[in-house]
């Protein structure tokens, strides 16, 4: 497998309208046919949907990506962000999924655990195992990133007609948005619980490494 991926390739050159050549263009050009003849179908809301409800753009998605990052390079930065965000988000992503029909065994069950599991346990791990210091302006600015980015997301979700990080309506099912009351007014509530529960893990956090 390695000597496909090396730049120096020790095999036969490349030949024009060989085989390969030939049945690779053959593959596109079904795919341009298959476009053409299905174009209504693409055409259908159905594809602006996945967009409206399928990117990785909810705090507790991010954190599944910056976590591995903060595994690989250490970063102190990517901790501090992750020990107030990650844990709260995949605390809340965890006690109140958002999963809809897919109960255990589907994938999606499956995989969004394992997904945000690894958020909180990959946090915990570096608050274990690291050295870092953490004061209060940590944590106001993490709120402030926090804030910069939801209203990145309400704008994209304006944009999309889309409901990332719920700030344009509740999500179905049970949900602590729920008892904050109506739009916008939860958003307000959800930031001043979003605060406190930092202040709690700071706390936390402080005494742990004492």
């Amino acid at each position: 497998m390695q000597k496909y991926v090396q730049s120096v390739y020790k095999h036969d050159p490349f030949h024009l309208f060989s085989t390969e050549h030939v049945v690779t263009l053959a593959i596109i050009a079904l795919l341009a046919i298959l476009l053409f003849l299905f174009q209504e179908r693409v055409k259908q809301p159905r594809a602006s949907r996945s967009v409206r409800t399928s990117l990785p753009l909810q705090l507790s998605d991010l954190s599944v990506y910056l976590s591995a990052i903060m595994l690989v390079t250490k970063s102190r930065k990517l901790f501090v962000f992750l020990f107030f965000v990650g844990i709260g988000s995949s605390i809340q992503a965890l006690a109140t999924p958002d999963l809809g029909m897919f109960s255990f065994p589907h994938i999606r069950y499956i995989l969004f655990f394992i997904s945000h599991g690894s958020v909180f346990l990959s946090c915990l791990l570096m608050a274990v195992i690291g050295t870092y210091r953490m004061g209060q302006r940590s944590l106001w600015v993490t709120v402030l990133l926090v804030n910069v980015y939801g209203v990145c997301i309400f704008l994209i979700d304006r944009w999309l007609g889309a409901n990332y990080m719920y700030l344009t309506k509740k999500p179905g099912g049970s949900s602590l948005l729920d008892v904050l009351g109506p739009w916008p007014w939860y958003i307000v509530s959800a930031e001043a619980i979003t605060i406190a529960s930092f202040f709690i893990l700071y706390l936390l956090y402080r005494i742990f490494k004492k």
